[in-house]
This record gives C-alpha cells, structure tokens and sequence, in this order.
C-alpha cells in the first residue's frame, strides 16, 4: 500500500516537474550547462590523478635507470679485479633492476596511451555537448521566433474578421458619424429655407446708398469730383443782341 502511494506521489512530482521543465526550456539549459562544467571540472580531476601516476612512473623509471648504471659499473669493476662473488651480487641486483624497469616503462606506456585517450575521449563528449546546447539554443531561439509569428499571425487573423465584422465598434461609430452629419445637413438646408432673401437684398440697397450719399457729401465738401457719378447737364445759351448804342441828345446824329 505505501509504495503504491509512494509511486503515486512520484508519479505527480514527475508530471510537475515535467511541467515546469516545458515552460522553462532555457532554465533547463541552463541547467546541462552548468551540468557540463562540473562534469569537466570532475574529469580533469580524475586526469590529473592519473597524469600524477604517470609522472610517479616516470621518477621511478629515471631512479631505476640510476641504479642500473651504477650496478652495471659496480658488477663490471669488481668481474675486473677478480672480485668474482661480489660481481655475481651485483649482476642479481642489476637483473632485478633491469625487470622492474622494463616493468615500469611497460606501465608507462600503458598510462601514457590511457592519458591520451582521456584527453581525446574528454574533448570530444566536451564538443558533443557544446554541439548539442548550441542546437538547443538554436532551436528555441527558432521556436520562440516561430510562436511569435504564429501569435502576430492568429492577432492579425482575429482583427480582420473582428474589424471587419457587423455590429463590431467601428462600424457602429461610422453609422453614428453619418447620422449626425446627415441630421446636420438636413438643420442647415431647413435653415436657410428660412432666411427672406428680399430683406437681405433691400437692406444691401439702403446700405449702399446711405455709402453713395457719404461718399458725395465727402467729395463736395473738398471740391472732388466722384469717379463715375453722373455729371449736371448745363443748357446752352443762345447768344443776345447786342445793345443799341445809346440815344444822343445833343450833335449830329448818324443815321
């Protein structure tokens, strides 16, 4: 019964976190990011374990080395002098040398191959998961774009048929708009039905002429003459007789 629950809650946790994990992509890597460091940090840890093993071979190899030129000298001086038992020690010594030297140069062969590999194995995990980060970068980058479009594209979509639509708030501002210019149209045309053009016109007559009667009376009084008015007609005189000479009342008079 409790690992029944017990599965049941895992089960949950597992739907949780997957949840989570798909509406957090770049969290999760993130995540393999950080992953990774640490895997490499653990890696050349390890590598620089055995690189310390391979250096311990190498010591051993140059001390054995050693000894065997100085036993190879020692069991060469003594076989000289006739020293023949001391020689025979020195050639067992130099046999033992000699085999955990080959020994030691095997196992460093063996290391040095096995460090190489390492390396080698660890650079190429190292770019494969590069590689596939990049990828995952790239593909949410796409996605991310992708969705975008799709929201603009389904907003776009969604404003055409709204806008476009009956009844929507466009149209309906666009009815109201032409009734009240219509019913303003209609209030000027009734307007100036109304209007008596005749009082217009006489009221334009009496204007100008008080303008013509002020206009004239300016002109006569600085003796100007007013362009265009209408000129007195002066009647012409017929000419007179001219008058007899007078009577004379003393002297000859001419006949």
């Amino acid at each position: 019964m409790w690992r029944r629950i017990s599965n049941l809650i895992k089960g949950f946790l597992s739907l949780f976190i997957s949840g989570i994990e798909r509406e957090n992509p770049r969290a999760l890597i993130e995540a393999e990011k950080e992953n990774l460091r640490k895997q490499i940090a653990r890696f050349n840890d390890n590598l620089a374990t055995h690189a310390g093993f391979c250096e311990r071979l190498m010591r051993q190899i140059k001390n054995l080395e050693a000894q065997e030129r100085d036993l190879t000298a020692k069991a060469v001086a003594n076989l000289k002098v006739g020293n023949r038992n001391a020689a025979a020690q020195y050639a067992l010594q130099l046999k033992t040398v000699k085999e955990q030297l080959d020994e030691n140069r095997s196992q460093l062969q063996a290391a040095e191959d096995t460090y190489k590999k390492l390396v080698a194995s660890r650079d190429v995990a190292v770019k494969d998961a590069q590689a596939k980060i990049e990828k995952l970068k790239r593909m949410l980058t796409e996605t991310e774009m992708m969705e975008a479009q799709a929201e603009l594209q389904e907003m776009a979509n969604g404003m055409i048929s709204s806008i476009g639509g009956s009844g929507d708030t466009m149209n309906r501002l666009e009815e109201y708009l032409s009734e009240r210019r219509d019913k303003a149209a209609g209030k000027a045309r009734v307007a100036a039905s109304t209007i008596d053009s005749s009082k217009v016109e006489l009221m334009e007559a009496e204007q100008q002429a008080l303008a013509d009667q002020a206009l004239t009376e300016f002109a006569a009084s600085y003796g100007l003459e007013v362009p265009g008015a209408a000129q007195p007609t002066i009647a012409a005189e017929e000419p007179t007789a001219a008058p007899a000479p007078p009577a004379k009342d003393m002297g000859p008079q001419k006949q």
